[in-house]
């Protein structure tokens, strides 16, 4: 035993020393980095400590913090808001900033952007470059990335998340997570789980069968915890089978931590906590955002008043509580200092760097989408076009601020305008007009900000301006979308309708029919209506691409960089073509949402019901062609304990090297029951020089074959006929080949 108490706190000086001295420096006993090292270390902490220490452990002592055990040396808990950069600090009970001089962060692309890179090195270096940053804040928990599944286009938080494919999200969580705990700072995976909307988000019962939750929803969760060795959960605000699932008994005791085997710690978002009989009981660990500004309600001596604060402790000593039930929370806190801000092998990470401004910027190249290109008006050829006019107002408008818990205060912004003013330069005259406006609203986590002066906007003038300059432009390039206000992407609310708003609809309809060289850039983290589709020959969806946002638009526009992006959820042509809305069973009735359409989510639905969407899941063209090959299979026959590969060329049969994402889908020809037509279960990117060919292989096992038997509890699969097929998209299949599972 002396010699585990010399370890421990000879741990803790080792810390403060590796913050003065280089990593290659640091010599530091190895069994400090392996897992049974840290079991040990916990072990010790936790026979040393009072029972109020460990009460105290579990619950908030300011916004964004824990306690830690100061008379042992264990360091405070400090969180902080992701996914797409490290949050201003903010004062100690309040969500206003702090007004520090050096916390602007590098703000990165919106996930939906990472998502629609379908790259999982894009995701590793997402992680890699978030998790430096927060590190070097000192922040040892990063509350991001989020991984709901994208039911409807109306959800506000759309854009935090990873698209409508549990496949494809669960892919890249991993890397990410993997890149962010490199750094020593644990991924809180989040909402954990069924947070598809903000309407009615702290208390909608959310009614699905046990089939589209293990299929659909959980997935990703899974894959983070499994594979990415996720240190940490957050639990969402909406209820589950009429528990809440910050302390819900079936998703957190059951499935994530016995079946999953999650050692890490289970965190409340922010005021998700109701009831402390629940929340000893039901696998909650550590409670924030109570009894806080802001949230729910402001209170005196609010940390003590918290669910699992003096009332669990009240508890503990009259012996109504089982103290082993604190000792496993307290266990998995523990587990996450050891892992995290008392690590040796702690880098020390970086912030705000040219480095990352970089890494989010080729984030954003590679998730740019381009939808739609007619007439082959893009690129922009500057020998021809002499005379550009940008039109919108989020041509010039900051994105990085604004959404909710995502906002942020970023060391710089690229606009849209300036990223095509910087790249034309000298090359061409570039006219800026605003053309539409939105509201404008109070400012975020800005102390005392007052809503600012109603204004009449009118918009008839705005757009007949736009009109008028756009006649005589050789090129117009219309900026517009959705931003950050309330009911836009933004958290706490939904979407009103699919439409884009401040009258966009008509002054893209009356820009193209005053210049048809007209290409609509959007910004947002949805899908959109495009009832101008026919007309406007060029469509990108840039979505939110962070710091360097505006130069990522310009090199694509300008073919800088030939996009290869593809959609990670389904533009639909109109709301009724969603099955959540198809179904009739959105927001739900206040107190339950039932998910009628089960496991048809997203292209799923649209292949169902053979509904030919606006833009299909993982469509994106290039400013180069590709051709598929024929695709072959090593076998014809799959043993349920065997794998099979399927074999494709590709070949870039343009002028300009350019990148294709191949996509692997498997269908069941004759199913016992209701099934997708394909669901998706591969894909690579593959880079190609012009004129150049590859190889692209898939390997699969039976669990690609696999759906989830309500009836067993598990998963399962049936002997018989399936099809592999490959493609560009959801929608564009260009090789298929039958093969049977024994």
């Amino acid at each position: 035993m002396k010699k585990i108490i010399v370890s421990l706190k000879a741990g803790v000086c080792a810390l403060a020393l590796a913050s003065a001295m280089p990593a290659t420096a640091q010599s530091l006993p190895t069994y400090l980095n392996n897992a049974a090292a840290i079991e040990a270390r916990v072990e010790d902490a936790l026979q040393r400590m009072t029972l109020r220490e460990k009460v105290n452990m579990l619950h908030a002592q300011s916004k964004f913090s824990s306690p830690g055990v100061p008379r042992l040396g264990i360091p405070e808990n400090w969180t902080t808001d992701g996914p797409h950069g490290i949050r201003v600090e903010v004062l100690w009970d309040e969500w206003n900033g702090a007004d520090w001089t050096n916390d602007s962060c590098i703000a990165f692309p919106a996930l939906t952007c990472l998502a629609a890179s379908w790259n999982t090195d894009m995701a590793a270096l997402y992680g890699k470059s978030i998790g430096e940053e927060a590190r070097y804040r000192n922040k040892n928990v990063l509350l991001g990335p989020g991984v709901n599944i994208y039911r409807t286009p109306l959800n506000g938080r759309n854009f935090e998340y990873m698209g409508e494919d549990p496949y494809l999200s669960s892919t890249l969580v991993v890397p990410y997570v993997q890149g962010v705990q490199a750094n020593g700072v644990a991924a809180c995976v989040k909402h954990y789980a069924l947070n598809n909307q903000e309407i009615d988000r702290g208390h909608i019962n959310v009614i699905v069968s046990d089939r589209a939750l293990h299929e659909i929803y959980l997935p990703a969760f899974k894959a983070a915890v499994t594979e990415g060795k996720a240190w940490a959960i957050m639990g969402a605000y909406n209820q589950y089978k009429n528990e809440h699932c910050c302390h819900n008994q079936i998703l957190l005791n059951k499935i994530l931590k016995h079946d999953w085997g999650f050692d890490g710690v289970v965190i409340s978002d922010w005021g998700g906590v109701h009831n402390t009989a629940q929340a000893i009981a039901n696998g909650l660990d550590m409670e924030f955002g109570t009894w806080t500004d802001g949230m729910t309600t402001n209170k005196n001596g609010a940390y003590s008043m918290y669910y699992l604060a003096d009332a669990y402790l009240a508890q503990l000593q009259a012996g109504t509580a089982n103290e082993e039930v604190l000792n496993d929370k307290v266990r998995r806190v523990l587990r996450l200092v050891f892992r995290t801000n008392m690590s040796p092998a702690r880098p020390y990470g970086s912030f705000g760097s040219p480095e990352h401004a970089q890494a989010g910027r080729k984030i954003a190249e590679e998730g740019i989408v381009l939808l739609q290109n007619n007439k082959k008006l893009l690129p922009l050829d500057l020998s021809k076009t002499k005379k550009i006019l940008v039109v919108g107002e989020n041509a010039n408008k900051k994105m990085t601020v604004g959404g909710g818990s995502s906002s942020l205060k970023a060391k710089y912004e690229v606009l849209p305008l300036e990223g095509i003013q910087a790249r034309v330069g000298a090359a061409a005259q570039v006219t800026y007009v605003q053309g539409y406006e939105s509201p404008a609203v109070r400012a975020q986590d800005v102390k005392n900000a007052k809503d600012p002066e109603k204004k009449n906007i009118d918009a008839a003038a705005l757009r007949a301006e736009a009109v008028a300059a756009a006649k005589s432009a050789d090129v117009v390039i219309f900026v517009g979308g959705l931003n950050k206000n309330d009911r836009q992407d933004s958290e706490g609310n939904d979407r009103k309708s699919l439409d884009l708003p401040y009258e966009q609809d008509v002054l893209i309809a009356e820009l193209v029919k005053a210049n048809p060289n007209t290409a609509v850039v959007i910004i947002s983290g949805n899908a959109v209506a495009m009832p101008w589709v026919k007309q406007v020959p060029a469509i990108v969806e840039s979505w939110y691409g962070g710091t360097e946002a505006g130069n990522a638009i310009a090199a694509v526009l300008f073919g800088d960089v030939n996009p290869s992006g593809k959609l990670p959820f389904s533009f639909p042509v109109k709301l009724a073509d969603n099955s959540a809305h198809a179904l009739g069973e959105y927001p739900g009735n206040h107190v339950n949402v039932t998910y009628n359409e089960d496991i048809f989510v997203g292209y799923r639905w649209h292949d169902k019901e053979n509904l030919k969407p606006l833009f299909a899941f993982g469509h994106g063209l290039s400013y180069t062609t590709f051709e598929y090959g024929k695709l072959s299979a090593n076998k014809t026959s799959l043993a349920a304990t065997d794998n099979i590969t399927f074999t494709v060329s590709v070949k870039n049969t343009g002028t300009r090297d350019g990148a294709e994402i191949v996509q692997l889908y498997i269908s069941e020809k004759a199913p016992s029951l209701p099934r997708p037509v394909k669901e998706l279960k591969g894909f690579k990117k593959v880079f190609l020089k012009a004129g150049k060919e590859q190889t692209v292989s898939f390997t699969i096992d039976k669990t690609a074959l696999s759906y989830y038997n309500e009836t067993a509890g598990e998963w399962a699969t049936t002997a018989g006929k399936f099809e592999a097929l490959v493609g560009a998209s959801s929608a564009d299949i260009t090789g298929k080949i039958g093969f049977v599972l024994k």
